[in-house]
């Protein structure tokens, strides 16, 4: 009976803002006994399905500017949803100071508590310790910039058109991301100095009669070649002769939301896996406490179970992909058996680190947290058991027209053996390196003493063998929106694996 006096989380019970406030209360204490995650402090928003669709369909932040694409998507979206054909995520947790969360208020009471454990704790304290977000994002300032950048261009739409800012963003949305960096560096100033000062700048340097009246002069004694640049955003808003000062600064807005996105890319696995493995342990806290009946446990099981559910290849809900859920949840879990119990293979395995056997899987898990991404993260800690149980190997796909056996017969080239085990987990690393799926497209030249003439930007997009050749079809569109930005012809060329190479020009009409 004493027991039942302190329920408040029940099956299928419908929330409150009273119970919402009591069980961060009991979450908070648990967390701060038991778990001590250093989180930022939490602010926790209560959205409706059309606002979740909003911020979903605006990159997942609570401030965007407008742009035709987010309403379509928005509209897209919605009908569906409305049409049950697709559901919607049970929360949105934005990487700023304080924490924002948007909890749905379709959701239960169990739901409420579940996604404030997800994401208040476990998503909250991966965006504050994690090296990536340390160095790339500043969860203090975010806010302020958002706000800076839709009051920015909905003034420029006032000014110059929505028409002609409209394609602008076109572009810029089209090479976003192209348009980033490894290393951020820290502001120091408000972006309306920083905005000022960038404005004289561009005022002082890009200036046609000073390029057109020494260019002569200067040609034969300079002649310049721009070293390679992997963010080309960065380089038509410095470089690019006939952009106008606000239209640098749309890029540069542009480029500044895609590397604060950049990081969770890099992390999507690990980030998710990290905060079902905290919600699993504090709900199993509040339910041994005594906060959560039967009924209500049985709930979160069946919610927890349908989100890190990885369906068969032959089920008609498999994707062609791992669930980052499924793997990040079973790998720190896997993390914690061998920190506790680890088996003579996992010793091997390991070559002895000293984590394995240590005693304290939530240090080693913290630690995890801090120092990988999902990349670095696979390559070190996939053990040989987590493959088998996620029946995991390697298919070499070598079908050719000349090979009529191949035709019908995949090879399987990596097993569940030591070798096997390498392969499959180089292959997996691979595959969670956002990188890979982002054409590897530099800047290799231009003359700077002729860009007011001819001025051809040279791209480069080298391929390795890892990797796919470009769609000719979507190159050539992308090529238009590079053309928009640069004002001048632009010259691409494809170098594959072996050192063959193709070209491709393209002219640019002034319209």
């Amino acid at each position: 009976m004493a027991r039942r006096k302190k329920y408040i989380v029940t099956d299928h019970q419908e929330w409150s803002f009273d119970h919402i406030s009591y069980i961060t209360e009991q979450i908070d204490k648990i967390n701060n006994k038991k778990y001590k995650l250093n989180i930022f402090p939490n602010q926790i928003e209560i959205v409706s399905s059309e606002q979740m669709i909003d911020a979903y369909c605006s990159v997942g932040l609570p401030i965007m500017y407008n742009h035709w694409s987010f309403g379509k998507d928005f509209i897209k979206t919605y009908e569906s949803y409305k049409k049950g054909r697709t559901g919607l995520a049970y929360e949105m947790v934005i990487n700023s100071n304080p924490c924002i969360s948007y909890l749905m208020e379709d959701n239960t009471m169990v739901l409420q508590t579940l996604v404030i454990a997800h994401a208040c704790y476990g998503h909250n304290h991966f965006f504050k310790n994690n090296y990536l977000f340390k160095e790339w994002t500043d969860p203090d300032g975010i806010i302020d910039y958002l706000l800076f950048a839709k009051k920015y261009i909905s003034q420029c739409e006032e000014k110059h058109g929505k028409k002609k800012v409209e394609r602008l963003l076109d572009a810029a949305h089209a090479l976003k991301y192209h348009g980033i960096t490894k290393y951020k560096r820290k502001p120091s100033k408000s972006e309306a100095e920083k905005q000022k000062e960038r404005e004289e700048y561009y005022r002082k340097t890009f200036n046609e009669v000073y390029w057109t009246t020494i260019r002569k002069e200067k040609k034969e004694e300079i002649d310049r070649s721009y070293s390679l640049e992997e963010n080309i955003l960065y380089f038509f808003e410095k470089e690019s002769p006939k952009l106008e000062t606000w239209e640098r600064e749309i890029l540069r807005i542009v480029r500044m939301i895609a590397q604060y996105l950049y990081p969770q890319m890099k992390t999507k696995m690990l980030n998710e896996g990290f905060a079902c493995y905290i919600h699993y342990k504090i709900m199993n806290d509040l339910y041994e406490q005594g906060y959560i009946d039967d009924g209500g446990m049985l709930e979160f099981l069946h919610h927890h179970t349908n989100v890190i559910y990885q369906p068969e290849f032959d089920s008609p809900y498999y994707s062609g992909s791992i669930n980052p859920y499924a793997l990040g949840f079973n790998l720190f879990r896997d993390i914690e058996r061998v920190v506790l119990n680890p088996t003579e293979e996992d010793k091997h395995w390991f070559n002895g680190q000293d984590w394995v056997g240590s005693g304290d899987p939530l240090e080693v898990a913290k630690w995890i947290v801090e120092n990988f991404s999902d990349e670095s993260a696979i390559l070190q800690f996939v053990s040989p058991k987590l493959i088998r149980d996620f029946r995991l190997f390697t298919i070499l796909d070598d079908r050719t027209e000349e090979n009529e056996i191949l035709d019908s017969y995949y090879l399987i080239s990596a097993i569940h053996n030591e070798r096997g085990y390498k392969e499959i987990i180089k292959r997996l690393a691979h595959r969670h390196d956002i990188n890979n799926y982002i054409p590897n497209i530099e800047v290799l030249k231009y003359d700077m003493w002729d860009m007011w003439e001819d001025g051809v930007l040279t791209l480069i997009h080298k391929v390795d063998e890892s990797q796919k050749l470009l769609k000719l079809e979507d190159a050539e569109r992308t090529l238009d929106h590079v053309k928009r930005l640069w004002k001048k012809d632009v010259e691409l060329l494809i170098e594959k694996p072996g050192g063959e190479t193709i070209t491709y020009l393209t002219t640019y009409q002034d319209k």
